[in-house]
């Protein structure tokens, strides 16, 4: 996790980032408020056990979201480490040695790179863990397309991982026009035994069949959430290991926009462990997931 200390509304990801509002107060108090979400959000995940490595922000790079690192990279139990191509200009400065670095120090083993970095020279974006939700254990990759997420790119990693691309395209209502969402992390989370999946954003009908066939077939339970929901990070969540107990974290808008039907299915199979992040999703358009960069390396 990133320790943001520049943290404001990104003008370059607003245009097609459609979660992001501005806030009428100074850019110093939107970060100091952030800051204050993202210490307590960590404190929370350390309290019941989850090993959280935390990474200060460097602030002459001036990187507004890198608050957001799952979008720039990827860490996987082979040893390789993934490496994105962003979208907004001033995103790809997140790149940074250092967090890699530090991980090594904290004693995980780094075999190689898959560095997709350079199709931004051409124009092509795939922005992690934003764009691809991975099965990890069924070898899947769910990814919505979007300006933010290139189809040639996503084959390309599945070649790379050896897993099986699912592709499809969600979209959200703006203004009245049906627009496609900029990550597939805030209308999907995959966890262990259930996905979370707000299906009414697929408008393609073989596309959900197929969407909805990959997540039973792999033993999935499917918990549907509405688009209303969608726009409460109800699908940016994300399944963490504690000291005891496994959970399903996201932020306090998500959980309070559950209804108990679906409070009830997650907990099923595991806890809910919920943050108060209202500055972070507003200004940045991402919520818990999203500041999540999870670490499957192996210890040296």
């Amino acid at each position: 996790m990133i320790r943001p200390v520049a943290f404001r509304m990104n003008e370059e990801t607003a245009v097609n980032n459609y979660f992001q509002e501005d806030l009428a107060i100074k850019n110093s108090e939107i970060n100091t408020k952030a800051q204050a979400e993202f210490d307590a959000f960590v404190k929370k995940l350390r309290a019941v056990g989850v090993n959280v490595i935390v990474e200060h922000d460097d602030l002459k790079m001036d990187t507004p979201d890198s608050i957001f690192p799952n979008n720039w990279v990827s860490f996987h139990a082979n040893g390789t480490v993934g490496l994105y191509p962003m979208f907004a200009e001033n995103r790809r400065r997140e790149r940074r040695e250092e967090v890699i670095d530090r991980l090594e120090s904290e004693g995980f083993y780094i075999e190689g790179y898959m560095d997709y970095s350079s199709a931004e020279d051409e124009g092509y974006f795939l922005e992690g863990t934003g764009s691809l939700l991975l099965d990890r254990v069924n070898n899947i990759a769910y990814c919505a397309l979007s300006a933010r997420a290139d189809e040639d790119l996503v084959i390309e990693f599945c070649e790379d991982f050896d897993c099986m691309p699912v592709i499809f395209t969600a979209n959200q209502t703006v203004e009245g026009k049906r627009l496609p969402i900029y990550h597939t992390n805030v209308m999907m989370a995959l966890a262990e035994n259930f996905a979370v999946i707000c299906l009414d954003t697929i408008d393609d009908k073989q596309e959900k069949k197929n969407v909805i066939s990959h997540l039973k077939n792999s033993g999935k339970e499917i918990i549907k959430i509405s688009e209303a929901q969608m726009h409460q990070f109800a699908g940016n969540m994300l399944q963490v290991k504690g000291s005891e107990n496994k959970y399903m974290v996201m932020s306090l808008a998500a959980h309070k926009s559950l209804n108990n039907d679906q409070i009830k299915a997650i907990e099923k199979h595991c806890e809910i462990l919920s943050s108060d992040l209202e500055t972070i999703e507003t200004c940045g358009g991402g919520s818990a997931r999203c500041m999540m960069a999870e670490v499957f390396l192996p210890k040296s």
